[in-house]
Parts: C-alpha cells; sequence; structure tokens
C-alpha cells in the first residue's frame, strides 16, 4: 500500500513501466529561490523553455521528438500569449552513441547536460520550463534545481517537489523487471538507485520524502510503492483526488512542498491525463485527470516567487493525432504560467483560482 492520508490509497496495480532567454524585470523584490529574480506584481521571471530530448528511458523513444515539434507547432508564442515573457533556450539532445553501454548510461551523462543548462537559466534569474522528453530527464531538472538552492547562503535549502503522475516513478534497478530509467527518477532523486542517477549535479539526495507530494497516480508495482511507504512520501492516489477533487489536493500539495524549503517546483507526466485529453503519450492509463479541472487548479502557479522550476513530459509527437495532445500541452503551461493569475497578495494566483473539480471519472 502506498502512504497516503484518509481514503487516498488504492491497491496494488500493474504499472507499464516497471513490468517486461533574458531575465526578469525590475520590481518590488520577495524572497524567492538563490539565483532567481523573484518580483511580484508588475514583474515577473522569464519563461525560458528548455527541451529535454530524450526518449531513451522508455520503451517507445518517440518523446525525444517532442520538444522540436512543439517549438514548430509554436508553443513560445502561445504561452506569450497570456503576458509572459517567453523564449526558447537550448534543446538538450541524448547521446545515442551511448546506448551500446545501456539506457541508464545515457540517462546519467544526458541528465548531467541538461542540469547544466537549468543551472544557467536558474543562475540568470530566469524561471525555467524543461520540456520532455521521457520522465527520466527530470533527474536532470530538479538535481539542478537542489544544487542551486544548496548553494544558498543561510536559511532553509531544501526543494519542494509536486509531481502529477499516473504512476510513481519510484522503481530501481533491483525492483524494475523492464529496467526503464523513466520509471526510476523520483526514487533517484529521493537518493536511491544507481550512481549515474543519483550522482548527478552533486552526490546527495535531491529530495527529502517530507517535501514530495505525488498527486494522481493510478497504476504502479509494490516494489515502488514500498520504498514511498517506507520513507513517508505522501501520495494523492486517484481515487483520492476523484473523492476530493484535483483542485483541493493541489492546495494542499503546494502547502506541504513549501513548508520548510526554499522553493518549490512542478513536475507533470502528460500520462496523468485522461488519454481522451492526451492520447500522444507513451504509457496512457484509463480514467485520468480531466483538462478542465486541471488547468482550473493550476492557473497561476507560476507567478509564485517560490516556484524553482517546472517540468512537463512524455510528449510523443508520433502518438498524437491532431494536436490534440499538444493543445494540452498548451493548456497546462498556459495555466501555470498565465500572468492573469497573478492577481492575488505577493503576486500569488487569488484564492477563488485555486479550486478545482473532481478530475477523474468515478
Amino acid at each position: 500500500m502506498v502512504a497516503a492520508e484518509g481514503a487516498g490509497a488504492v491497491g496494488e496495480r500493474a504499472s507499464g513501466r516497471g513490468s517486461a532567454a533574458s531575465g526578469g524585470g525590475s520590481g518590488t523584490r520577495t524572497v524567492g529561490p538563490s539565483g532567481v529574480n523573484a518580483t511580484v506584481a508588475t514583474e515577473l521571471r522569464a519563461v525560458e523553455l528548455i527541451g529535454a530530448a530524450i526518449g531513451e528511458g522508455a520503451p517507445d523513444a518517440g518523446a525525444r521528438a517532442g520538444p522540436q515539434s512543439l517549438k514548430r507547432w509554436g508553443l513560445g508564442r502561445r504561452l506569450a500569449a497570456r503576458g509572459r515573457d517567453v523564449r526558447w533556450g537550448p534543446i538538450v539532445s541524448s547521446d545515442r552513441r551511448l546506448l551500446g553501454h545501456g539506457p541508464l548510461h545515457v540517462v546519467g551523462e544526458f541528465s548531467e547536460r541538461l542540469a547544466g543548462v537549468v543551472g544557467a537559466a536558474l543562475a540568470a534569474g530566469r524561471l525555467p520550463v524543461v520540456v520532455g522528453g521521457d520522465h527520466s530527464c527530470a533527474v536532470g531538472t530538479w538535481s539542478a534545481a537542489a544544487a542551486a538552492l544548496r548553494r544558498a547562503a543561510g536559511g532553509a535549502r531544501a526543494l519542494g517537489l509536486v509531481w502529477i503522475d499516473a504512476h510513481l516513478d519510484a522503481h530501481t534497478p533491483e525492483t524494475s523487471a523492464s529496467q526503464q530509467p523513466h520509471g526510476m527518477p523520483l526514487a533517484a532523486l529521493l537518493g536511491h538507485g544507481v550512481p549515474a542517477l543519483t550522482g548527478v549535479a552533486g552526490g546527495f539526495p535531491k529530495l527529502r520524502p517530507e517535501h514530495v507530494v505525488l498527486i494522481g497516480p493510478r497504476s504502479w508495482e509494490p516494489a515502488e510503492a514500498a520504498l514511498l511507504e517506507r520513507l513517508g512520501v505522501r501520495v494523492m492516489a486517484a481515487d483520492e483526488v476523484v473523492r476530493r477533487g484535483f483542485g483541493a489536493c493541489v492546495a494542499e500539495a503546494r502547502e506541504r512542498v513549501s513548508r520548510g524549503t526554499a522553493g518549490w517546483g512542478v513536475s507533470f507526466d502528460l500520462d496523468a491525463l485522461d488519454p481522451a485529453d492526451a492520447p500522444g503519450t507513451g504509457v496512457k492509463v484509463a480514467d485520468g485527470l480531466r483538462i478542465a479541472a486541471v488547468r482550473d487548479a493550476l492557473h497561476g502557479l507560476g507567478c509564485d516567487p517560490r516556484l524553482v522550476a517546472c517540468e512537463l513530459v512524455e510528449y510523443n509527437p508520433r502518438l498524437d493525432d491532431d494536436r490534440v495532445t499538444a493543445r494540452a500541452v498548451d493548456a497546462v503551461l498556459g495555466a501555470l504560467l498565465d500572468r492573469r493569475g497573478c492577481d492575488g497578495p505577493a503576486g500569488l494566483p487569488a484564492e477563488g483560482e485555486r479550486r478545482g473539480r473532481p478530475t477523474a471519472p468515478p
């Protein structure tokens, strides 16, 4: 059973993962992550879209083409229409020549390079938004964010993370039958797994269990659930989300990951969505979150000056007929970054914009 509160835990379920630009302006400063020009009201950090072109961590490598496909589609322009300064930074690509050494070697080498790009965006005062690519890229994204906070002088240095996903992504090579790295990033960030992943951007656990919240998982294996339960990670499984509503779950998660941390982030896997809203992703699971409720609950979170980075992953253009999933990407990131969500105090979204509705069909 996964660690959860109340009626939020669900039974064991089989998963497809473990089985065979410029800186911000000069507005009023607020307390924010190290290296970030955190401002409120009239000035927001510039958004740097960073492509994580990797697919070797998954059984279908099609997500490797995701960032370039979304860039050609005009994702940057569409997000900028929400009133933010949005620019594309580098697209970091995996080195396929390393596949002879195994996918973990590919992911480890790639993650170090991605961490360098994300770290540079943070140091320049921009808000990194990583667009993937399979979810193994999370190792690079959040290792960089954790390292940036760790370098900060004084006060809380920890990173908080809201992980929205249909899966737990908490396998290690010892527990995964498939050995697919995209099912391992959360375990690695918590300090469990092989050094190729746990050692990215420094050999220290990038996340503490009390600073992580998973929302929406509905497919997993017993071993990864056991790890999270032993560590005490808060998991809001799909049935809890249906019962409470996605908006309430996001509000609780945000409060938890903000407590005792220097900054926080969001990692959003497209397979968290119902396949009707996101067919263009590799490991689809029925009865997922509906895009309207996700959009409502995430609206304006990018206005929080303590938000370190965002990540959206597992876009596979080969599986995306008529750009249905590309529009979901735009909806999710657009909601997060929408300047119109910055109406509340201290540049935070107004309370009424935080409330969502039940997100998965019964």
